[in-house]
């Protein structure tokens, strides 16, 4: 442990149940092997129970592991005979069961193990801290606090960092860095209140939801209907996350705020429903069980009918007026006609709102040092679009208060707890200054800590002061900007940052005016994908008028500008997060460098819509293909690289898409998204600094020619032959062995980028013309999946 950075040699897990294998899998993707510990088997090895945990790793879904290959770097041990090797680390997290007293027994065992110096924290869901700390000698006892991961911990951005009165100020400090920047995770200080912020506010939504839909006789798939994106939050909605959370880890929630909240207004609600006793008796404890609240019967989705305890078939379906009150987009406007409360649905959605702000308002001096932790706990947790605060900000403060304390006046919300004075006071919880704190009367700053300066485009909160840069250029497709320096920023404005004939002469425009100004060119988006692909739906238009002339001049200036970003005077970097499809892909791969988020997810995916990439993509495959076999046999990575392309396939990681080609050998993964952008600027720089020059263009390569196409259509007869493909999925297959061969030419004969982009462009446009082709465009288009025909 240093003054500035906390150096995480070797980590350990205690617990390797689901949660604590997935945090392992998690540290491994930083690169830090764990030890990761269980209960001592008396039945076959020591360490069993450890290493089913380690093995479930790889069957879960979604993934934790960044690559399967990380496995390896977990180390199965047992409480029993290994408490010694916890010396050997610099961070140890607790995740055993949610009981008191199995974690003070491990505390008491445990800590004579650890050495001076390390970090010990609970992954605790909401036990006291201080309770915990208790347990642990005054050495150690400054050293510990609560690091509450969410589930599934590789994915879910936050962590909430939970001290007690006793925790060192700077091991909190370093602890909130090492998370950040090492980890990726949006961190959120919480007090050690029973279920810290993100559960004490999530589950009390989820308990509000469910006493006012039975008060209001709604079914669950009628209040997911309600309670998903039609108003912000994630498809899961409420009672579908509570299947995916756990009924069971949602009941021990539960009971943790009855027995430690008896003070609260709102005590009466924190009662499990009798059908959730039901359900975990049952033990249809949701998605890890098969069954929870909802239920798969075949292909069909069920839903528990409370009343009868039996599962019917679901129906999601609004009334009209309903729908259209939903649709309004004005925050104050929709807000202010639900609470009229003209009929169930409406009478729902203002309860439910109004519940959750009055709550908020009323515990933010207990729970919270600002508005801020609130906000970003429950956008980050679970997975909110805006925070409780935004949104009661955005429909007006004032508006929305008088609204709140009519209900509360008369009657309507079933507690005798009014709105704290300080909601009468001001305008907005967030401004320009900070967010405002209740026990202090003040808006406090955002944190400073130098990681945060490493994000140069950080979550921005409403109200809140923003950075938008210097504009260089805009345009309908394109925005060419600064952070106030000479690295020029590209990002694109289509959806989903699809490519069209605008993207590509925007980027023409950032290439000419990168090399006429600037240091170099950063490709990078401010919100959503790095790029979804080619502009499906304006190809498929040209197409279907038979204007296969528009559609060439597409493909020709892509390849064009791809090359000209390949061959620029200055570097360039693509920095990429979420999905780079296709031509998306494509344009990442002729950047000089590439930094990417881990959860990025990158694949030539052309096949899926009946195509083949023809941005550079397969004559770049086929370049490196070369280099990368100099010394021996091209033919077996030529056939991994070629499968990866004719299925379509995706990585689901950015070490993934290394092992794919996609990332090169030098390029950076980041774990924290927001600091994307940060790293491209140092790439540039370093590049530069180095005296950056571009490759020689028009370099020439021995093509794999007829023998290669010959072998790799050998695999298509095989799979066709076995049905595992299509006669157009074949035709399909056929070409792009052909492409990525160099076509049908003697083997080893020499060709240039020129050759098999001129290969790609003639096999995409014959398959455009093909009515299968056509078929799997509009089969996607319609409903967004591909289409085997």
């Amino acid at each position: 442990m240093t003054d500035h950075k906390l150096q995480v040699r070797r980590a350990a897990v205690l617990g390797a149940g689901v949660m604590g294998a997935q945090i392992a899998a998690h540290l491994t993707a930083a690169g830090i092997p764990v030890d990761l510990y269980d209960l001592p088997s008396d039945d076959g090895p020591r360490n069993k129970l450890a290493e089913q945990g380690r093995q479930r790793l790889l069957k879960l879904k979604p993934a934790p592991l960044a690559s399967k290959d990380l496995a390896e770097f977990i180390r199965p041990l047992n409480f029993a005979d290994d408490l010694d090797k916890l010396s050997e680390c610099d961070f140890i997290i607790e995740a055993v069961a949610e009981r008191m007293d199995i974690k003070r027994d491990l505390y008491g065992k445990l800590a004579p193990h650890i050495r001076d110096g390390a970090i010990f924290a609970s992954n605790t869901s909401g036990l006291s801290i201080t309770d915990l700390s208790r347990e642990l000698p005054d050495a150690l006892r400054g050293r510990f606090c609560g690091v509450h991961f969410f589930n599934p911990p590789r994915y879910m951005h936050l962590v909430e960092l939970i001290p007690h009165s006793g925790t060192d100020d700077k091991v909190l400090d370093l602890l909130e860095d090492f998370l950040t920047r090492n980890l990726g995770k949006g961190v959120v200080r919480t007090r050690d209140t029973a279920n810290f912020i993100a559960n004490r506010v999530g589950m009390f939504t989820m308990l509000s939801t469910m006493h006012h839909a039975d008060r209001l006789g709604l079914g669950f798939d009628t209040v997911d209907a309600l309670t998903g994106p039609a108003i912000g939050r994630p498809k899961s909605a409420t009672f579908r996350l509570a299947d995916v959370v756990g009924l069971d880890t949602m009941g021990n929630v539960i009971n943790t705020m009855k027995d430690q909240l008896e003070d609260d207004p709102w005590h009466a609600w924190f009662e499990q429903p009798a059908w959730l006793k039901q359900l975990i008796e049952a033990g249809s404890v949701g998605q890890k069980a098969g069954a929870g609240v909802f239920r798969k019967d075949g292909k069909t989705i069920r839903v528990l009918d409370p009343a009868s305890g039996d599962y019917r078939d679901t129906d999601y379906s609004l009334p009209e007026d309903v729908k259209k009150t939903l649709a309004v987009k004005d925050p104050g406007e929709k807000l202010t006609e639900l609470a009229r409360c003209d009929n169930e649905y409406t009478e729902f959605l203002w309860s439910i709102h109004r519940d959750l702000f009055h709550y908020c308002a009323y515990h933010l001096a207990e729970i919270a040092d600002s508005a801020r932790e609130v906000d970003l706990a429950i956008r980050w947790g679970y997975g909110w679009k805006v925070g409780p605060f935004e949104i009661w900000q955005s429909a007006g403060w004032q508006a929305m208060a008088e609204l709140v304390g009519r209900d509360i006046r008369e009657g309507r919300t079933g507690v005798e707890a009014g709105l704290p004075d300080w909601v009468g006071e001001i305008e907005a919880v967030h401004s320009p200054e900070g967010s405002w704190a209740a026990d202090e009367a003040r808006y406090l700053p955002r944190p400073d800590l130098p990681v945060f300066q490493r994000q140069y485009q950080p979550v921005r909160l409403l109200g809140e002061k923003t950075e938008s840069g210097d504009t260089v250029h805009e345009s309908d497709s394109i925005r060419l900007w600064t952070l106030h320096d000479d690295v020029l920023i590209a990002s694109l404005k289509s959806k989903m940052a699809a490519i069209d004939n605008g993207v590509v002469d925007g980027l023409n425009e950032a290439i000419e005016r990168a090399e006429s100004g600037f240091e170099g060119l950063v490709i990078w988006q401010p919100d959503g994908p790095f790029s979804a692909g080619a502009n499906l739906k304006a190809a498929a238009e040209a197409i279907q008028k038979g204007d296969y002339d528009s559609v060439r001049e597409l493909v020709t200036g892509f390849q064009a500008v791809n090359l000209r970003l390949r061959y620029a005077a200055v570097p360039s970097v693509a920095a990429v997060r979420g999905l780079a499809l296709g031509g998306g892909l494509e344009l990442a791969m002729h950047a000089a460098a590439r930094v990417a988020h881990l959860e990025s997810y990158m694949g030539l995916v052309e096949a899926g819509v009946g195509l083949l990439p023809a941005g550079g993509g397969l004559a770049t495959l086929a370049m490196q293909i070369v280099e990368d076999t100099r010394a021996g046999d091209t033919y077996p990575l030529l056939e991994r690289r070629y499968k990866q392309v004719a299925m379509g396939q995706v990585a689901g990681s950015a070490m993934e898409a290394r092992e794919m080609g996609y990332l090169r050998a030098h390029d950076r993964i980041v774990l924290h998204e927001h600091e994307l952008l940060h790293a491209a600027h140092h790439e540039i720089r370093a590049m530069a600094a180095a005296g950056y020059r571009p490759p020689m263009a028009q370099r020439q390569f021995p093509a794999a020619g007829d023998v290669g196409v010959a072998t790799l259509r050998m695999l298509l007869v095989n799979m066709l032959e076995g049905r595992f493909i299509s006669e157009h999925d074949n035709e399909i297959g056929r070409r792009i062995a052909t492409v990525l061969c160099g076509g049908e030419i003697d083997r080893g004969s020499k060709v240039d980028e020129a050759w098999i982009h001129r290969l790609e462009r003639e096999h995409f446009l014959e398959l455009c013309a093909m009515d299968k082709t056509q078929e799997r465009i509009a089969h996607m288009l319609k409903t967004g999946k591909p289409l085997r025909n």
